[in-house]
């Protein structure tokens, strides 16, 4: 979609002056210089230089040579860093730590499925399991180094029959999340021959699928094939279709979507007796859904629209469908709705809004979870089907739980993880209310039985209070000399929960401290709090984090030039944000994948999604406040920067590299200190997802040694390796 209220001119055009790569440790000191284009865009009357514009076409043999020459530089100054082996000695022993961890658990016919992630696999497999106890007993069905050994295709998501004797598999390729959809026989582990329906999952819409009650077809989320629709719009537009097993793809049946907007994303389930399949609609990433409705009538009704603010939806085993709703209820309610009238009319309030902000439900035999958050941590709580609270679920302090699965009845299975206990999956017992640790269970490779963490609170500019969690070593003394690193997202509804990371682990023994903020424009304390970070309130957000990062400078954990923060996407945006409006506070910045022009992000795919989040330049306010903060415009020359690593990937779909490439050019040009500005740009891995082990090792390694050379630290190998003792 081209801006209708932006005039692009090309004043002048200066000669191309793109050096050659240096070689490593060659001139390297000094980064390559980057040529200057005479670009102005018109936005409401106001002009807007652009001088790095061209640095925006990926495919441009020019903007290629100054890639390289960019990465040449960097690889120049990060492969001579002092203790750099020995950091990639310990981050690889960490990532590669051979316990494996389990996700994505799902319960279909008794059959129990699992997404399974152990080093050195370069990317997590689909297992079936025998028990949660016994991991003996479990069996390999879909191995993406088996379809590739290369490593470089991942498994998006996998999708059971009702009986799991089937189970559909999006696999996608180099981190573009574009997802073809394969279906496999669980006995024999074989893919059914013929049956791959493409990109059922795309990087911007994402993507779903949704059995029959007989396992004979399903319904998929379709995006626009061949000459349907232009190419500019086959990002867009997705809808429902269905497919049967057996026939072409070039058959499947349209179900569902010609009304949708141009940025729908679909969610879809089945009810337990496959007798109902859901559609929720999103309209694109700002927090606004539609519910539809297929019964047995095999017609689709719409039973909640945006304006309703049904945000999820879940079947009942009692003939209901759950729902949470923010209508009148910033933090969230429960509705149970009958299906024998799906009407939101006649659904009644199974939990009111309380304290805490409820992100999902889980609904078993004759009780609803209903998973809630607080600032950052979550809980689940228990209530009957007639919203009798029945009390919390059992769960580690100061942690993180969700994935529940049915265990049978009312008991289910749980995964439950904290910043200093790896991610473990549980069952909890109804009958009993008691918990109990399944084999499903990583260990750590590394003792944290001797870090602090402190939950505490930062004021910001207006007053709001911010929650920050503080991670130390017991008995770190708070003489403001310790290196500290801060991070964040604030966006999406997207909440920064407790989560165990071996590379915090390696932070904290090198004398770190570690520091989380829970910022406005995540769901932390519902709705309110995401909105108050959105859209014209977005500044919000960042001076969120520059509380925090001052609380941790006032009670002397630590001092600016000691203070690292990082952060990746929505995320890196932050840091483009924080990096320019107060560079003075921080001794070491790495942005991961960000988004720095806020002006032309929304002409990329994805950047359509993002405009109900971030606003559009098409609205004069919502203009304004995007050029007010965006880190590209922002940079001020003869301002002595900190020193900054940014990341991209090639092929991410999410967020186009060509925002890390101008942000660098012209933080390289502005900047009047010493300290480098470096792009590291992978040419094989996209926004993170599909990420083989390997190139995140080498990712680490290069942040880790870039932040310790520029706080001043000094790589210490540890004493002794200890693995935790068993949790109490």
């Amino acid at each position: 979609m081209k801006l209708t209220t932006a005039v692009t001119a090309a004043v002048l055009m200066l000669p191309l002056a793109v050096p050659a790569a240096p070689a490593p440790g060659k001139g390297a000191a000094k980064a390559p210089a980057t040529e200057k284009q005479e670009k102005v865009d018109t936005y409401h009357g106001t002009e807007v230089k652009d001088p790095y514009q061209w640095l925006e076409s990926s495919g441009d043999a020019k903007v290629q040579q100054w890639n390289d020459a960019q990465n040449a530089h960097t690889r120049a100054i990060l492969d001579k860093l002092p203790g750099r082996e020995g950091l990639r000695q310990r981050i690889s022993e960490l990532l590669s730590w051979k316990s494996p961890g389990y996700g994505a658990l799902e319960d279909a016919g008794g059959t129990l499925f699992a997404m399974k992630s152990q080093p050195p696999k370069q990317q997590a497999f689909l297992v079936v399991l025998g028990s949660v106890d016994d991991t003996s007993k479990e069996r390999v069905l879909v191995d993406p180094m088996v379809v590739d050994p290369s490593g470089h295709t991942t498994i998006d998501w996998y999708v059971p029959t009702l009986d799991g004797k089937k189970v559909a598999v999006s696999l996608s390729k180099n981190g573009t999340e574009s997802g073809d959809v394969t279906v496999y026989d669980v006995a024999t582990g074989k893919a059914l021959p013929g049956e791959v329906v493409p990109k059922v999952n795309g990087g911007t819409a994402g993507g779903s699928l949704a059995w029959n009650a007989e396992g004979t077809g399903y319904f998929y989320t379709r995006y626009p094939r061949g000459e349907e629709r232009p190419a500019a719009d086959r990002d867009f537009f997705q809808q429902v279709y269905f497919h049967q097993l057996g026939t072409p793809t070039e058959k499947d049946t349209y179900a569902l979507g010609k009304d949708f907007p141009r940025i729908a994303m679909t969610e879809l389930e089945t009810s337990h007796d496959g007798q109902y399949t859901s559609a929720l609609v999103a309209n694109g990433d700002g927090g606004e859904f539609m519910l539809y409705l297929r019964g047995p009538s095999k017609q689709w009704t719409q039973v909640s629209k945006f304006e309703d603010k049904v945000i999820r939806a879940r079947f009942g085993h009692d003939g209901a469908l759950y729902l949470v709703s923010r209508k009148d209820a910033p933090r969230g309610k429960v509705l149970r709705l009958p299906l024998a009238t799906p009407t939101l009319d006649k659904a009644t309030v199974l939990v009111p809004e309380g304290e805490a902000s409820i992100q999902g439900i889980f609904p078993a035999k004759s009780r609803v979870y209903v998973n809630e958050q607080l600032g950052g941590p979550s809980q689940v709580r228990m209530v009957d089907l007639k919203g009798q609270v029945l009390g919390l679920v059992p769960t580690l302090p100061v942690s993180s739980v969700g994935g529940l699965v049915s265990a049978g009845g009312d008991d289910i299975l749980f995964v439950n993880t904290s910043f200093v206990q790896p991610m473990a999956w549980y069952r909890y017992s109804a009958k009993d209310n008691k918990v109990t640790k399944t084999a499903l269970a990583r260990t750590s490779p590394m003792d944290l039985s001797d870090v602090d963490v402190v939950r505490t609170e930062a004021t910001s500019k207006d007053g709001t209070k911010v929650p920050v969690t503080i991670l130390k070593k017991k008995g770190t003394k708070l003489d403001g000399k310790n290196p500290a690193l801060l991070t964040g997202y604030g966006g999406f509804n997207v909440s920064i929960s407790p989560g165990f990371s071996a590379l915090t682990g390696l932070w904290l023994e090198q004398g770190g401290v570690y520091a989380v903020a829970n910022l406005r424009g995540g769901s932390e304390f519902g709705e309110k709090w995401h909105a108050e970070g959105s859209l014209t309130k977005k500044q919000n957000v960042f001076d969120d984090f520059y509380a925090a990062a001052k609380l941790l400078v006032d009670q002397k954990y630590t001092q600016p030039k000691k203070l690292a923060i990082q952060g990746g996407s929505n995320g890196g945006l932050l840091m483009g944000a924080a990096v320019t409006q107060h560079p003075e506070m921080y001794g070491a910045v790495v942005a991961r994948v960000g988004i720095y022009d806020m002006l032309r992000v929304e002409l990329t795919p994805n950047g359509q999604f993002n405009i109900t989040e971030y606003g559009t330049v098409k609205d004069p306010e919502q203009f304004k406040a995007l050029r007010a903060y965006s880190p590209f415009h922002n940079v001020k020359d003869g301002t002595q920067y900190p020193s900054v690593l940014f990341t991209s990937g090639a092929n991410d779909p999410r967020v186009d590299p060509f925002h890390s490439r101008k942000m660098v050019a012209r933080m390289q040009e502005a900047t009047t200190s010493k300290r480098p500005v470096l792009l590291r740009a992978n040419a094989e891995t996209g926004h993170g997802a599909g990420t083989p082990l390997n190139a995140r090792i080498e990712e680490e390694v290069d942040v880790y040694s870039f932040v310790f050379n520029e706080l001043g630290m000094k790589y210490r190998p540890p004493a002794k390796k200890v693995s935790a003792p068993p949790p109490q």
